[in-house]
């Protein structure tokens, strides 16, 4: 909830912005971390949610890891203070630059994805006469029931190494003198709300334990990757950290000596961020009316994107209730951000606040059409 004094700083301010909650990321974290240590899990957060300079200092300070797809998101989790000890780096492709500077930056883990790929990381690991630690990533072949575009461990998907290639991957390995393998890594989609999805996971790595244990090869880590939802609806809610981990606990079996890792992402920023911005006209339509607010899809993709839904508010009207379609300025007809919703009468130099939008919002900004990008508000500068 944001108060009536904060709103009214709000006014005063130069619109779209993203206005941070450091209170809530806090008590996230704060959550998070006691729900790990107690377990003696490992925490790598991933950083493509939400990169801000700040944010990234702040999750550094707990202790927690690093999940990073690009060298520049290595980079700019080191300079905020992760260390690269506690760093793993994934993605499909990973280019020879991004793989060199990881290996002279001596990251904890390559989370791999194919054969070719570890080759490639083997030979550079050999040129700085290295040994690189990777994990697998592996297909495990469950549909997480999430939007198509965020689903990434079916069959038919570009990221991860699917199960029958697994016999090669072992023996191309072993032929390898720079690459040690240490572990195996799981990323079965995102905002996933059904945690019976991450029992399905876990029932999958117990299978998949069996099976590296049948061919003599030693695991020291086991990492579930990250996925788990956020409430939309409700901006307030806290991540079902607790719930999570519990069935985690409870249906992964870890062999002695293996540490549970995960990359959690979303559930750790989504809440703590929210998208403030004006409307600039209200205009009538044949069968609706339109609030015209000066937030666009630049500024917050993903309803435009995939279709996602994050509640809306105005936050400076308290008229009676009637329906709009929220859109924004930017000249293509997707950049909507709902359809027939409901709000307080709405006026021109209204204050909106599109909410639960501290992951994947600031992060994939544009400049589409040549607009800025949105600023950044933190709660202690107002």
């Amino acid at each position: 909830m944001i108060d009536k004094k904060t709103v009214e700083k709000f006014r005063d301010l130069p619109t779209p912005f993203y206005y941070y909650d450091l209170d809530v990321l806090n008590q996230t974290l704060d959550t998070l971390k006691k729900e790990t240590r107690e377990r003696g899990y490992e925490v790598h957060y991933a950083v493509k949610a939400n990169p801000n300079p700040r944010i990234l200092k702040i999750i550094s300070s707990y202790g927690f890891g690093a999940d990073c797809v690009s060298w520049n998101e290595i980079d700019a989790a080191i300079k905020a203070g992760f260390k690269p000890s506690k760093i793993v780096f994934a993605g499909v492709g990973k280019s020879d630059y991004e793989i060199n500077n990881a290996i002279e930056a001596g990251i904890f883990c390559f989370n791999c994805e194919s054969i070719p790929e570890i080759e490639v990381v083997n030979k550079m690991a050999a040129d700085h006469n290295k040994v690189a630690v990777i994990s697998l990533r592996i297909n495990p072949l469950i549909e997480a029931h999430t939007h198509k575009y965020i689903t990434t461990g079916i069959e038919e998907s570009k990221f991860g190494i699917q199960t029958w290639e697994l016999e090669e991957v072992l023996k191309r390995i072993s032929e390898m003198k720079n690459i040690k393998l240490i572990g195996i890594h799981f990323h079965i989609g995102s905002q996933v709300t059904k945690l019976s999805v991450f029992q399905s996971l876990c029932t999958r790595i117990n299978e998949l334990q069996e099976w590296f244990a049948s061919r003599n090869a030693s695991l020291e880590v086991i990492n579930i990757g990250g996925g788990l939802g956020i409430d939309y609806d409700n901006p307030g809610k806290a991540p079902r950290f607790s719930e999570y981990l519990s069935l985690v606990d409870k249906f992964v079996e870890l062999r002695p000596g293996q540490v549970l890792h995960l990359e959690p992402g979303r559930s750790i920023v989504g809440q703590c961020g929210t998208l403030i911005s004006k409307v600039l006209f209200v205009k009538n339509g044949t069968n609706t009316v339109f609030a015209i607010i000066d937030a666009g899809m630049t500024d917050l993709i993903r309803p435009a994107l995939y279709q996602a839904h994050h509640k809306i508010e105005n936050l400076t009207s308290q008229g009676s209730i009637r329906k709009y379609d929220v859109v924004g300025p930017i000249c293509e007809s997707s950049d909507t951000f709902a359809k027939f919703y409901e709000l307080p009468e709405t006026k021109r130099g209204d204050i909106i606040a599109i909410r639960s939008a501290g992951a994947y919002g600031e992060a994939m900004a544009s400049r589409y059409n040549l607009r800025d990008l949105p600023k950044v508000v933190f709660s202690d500068e107002i």
